[in-house]
């Protein structure tokens, strides 16, 4: 246990996406695709990156058919764009860590876009490496707790290979190397459990808090805009918002 829970920083990323699933689902797509391409093919049985993608779309109920037609596509010769792997890293307010995973077309465009945010709201952009020591790479799995017992699901995360095991009042958080996701997702799936989220993520090593209202006010606006921006794929960082729910 790390005596500290992310699930406040899921819960409101999940509730935020749950009113903009269009947007969710084009970039899921965005990401299926570029696996596709550039993972070894169509088959996830060979392609672990296509196959970490899918459990991603999968937790985010993101439909088969969706998954099945994006595949397909990218597999044939339906969609040409040549989508770039692009990562920044900068800090927020009050020095806040933050990594930008982007897949983007014209990357003039999106780093002239995340400077603007960036600076726009407090923050800087800074160079490949200023941040990403502060955190590790891991695979992450959240179960909703109801109806569970922790001392049976933990024995079944752990035998599947889990690393590590948090009990929160809400969520069962389950951590695994990264090499190691696929398989532990689909043993516990064997199990018949189901997930709120199933990715692989930048996991903070500690978190920071922002007692200033107006810093923690220009934070959360520096999230929604990169989260908003079509070229982003994902935004870690280490701001421990639990308090900032209602943030504005």
């Amino acid at each position: 246990m790390s005596g500290h829970s992310k699930w406040n920083n899921i819960k409101r990323k999940k509730e935020k996406t749950d009113g903009a699933k269009a947007k969710v689902f084009t970039k899921i797509g965005r990401e299926l695709s570029v696996a596709v391409k550039e993972g070894g093919g169509p088959d996830p049985a060979s392609n672990s990156r296509l196959k970490d993608c899918i459990a991603k779309a999968k937790a985010a109920n993101v439909p088969n058919d969706n998954i099945e037609r994006i595949i397909k596509r990218a597999a044939g010769d339906g969609d040409d764009t040549k989508y770039e792997n692009i990562t920044y890293e900068g800090y927020g307010p009050n020095g806040i860590a933050v990594i930008v995973e982007t897949l983007t077309d014209n990357r003039n465009r999106t780093a002239g876009d995340l400077r603007h945010y960036f600076d726009k709201f407090g923050g800087n952009l800074g160079t490949n490496g200023c941040v990403s020591f502060l955190f590790q790479r891991k695979g992450v799995l959240v179960i909703e707790r109801e109806g569970l017992e922790e001392d049976k699901v933990m024995e079944d995360c752990l035998e599947a290979g889990a690393s590590d095991f948090e009990a929160d009042d809400d969520v069962f958080e389950i951590y695994t190397e990264p090499d190691d996701f696929s398989g532990v997702l689909s043993d516990l799936e064997k199990r018949g459990y189901h997930f709120v989220t199933a990715e692989i993520e930048m996991v903070p090593n500690t978190y920071n808090t922002l007692d200033d209202e107006g810093a923690a006010s220009r934070m959360q606006h520096l999230l929604d805009a990169l989260e908003d921006n079509d070229d982003v794929q994902n935004v870690w960082h280490n701001w421990d918002n639990a308090d900032a729910e209602d943030s504005d």
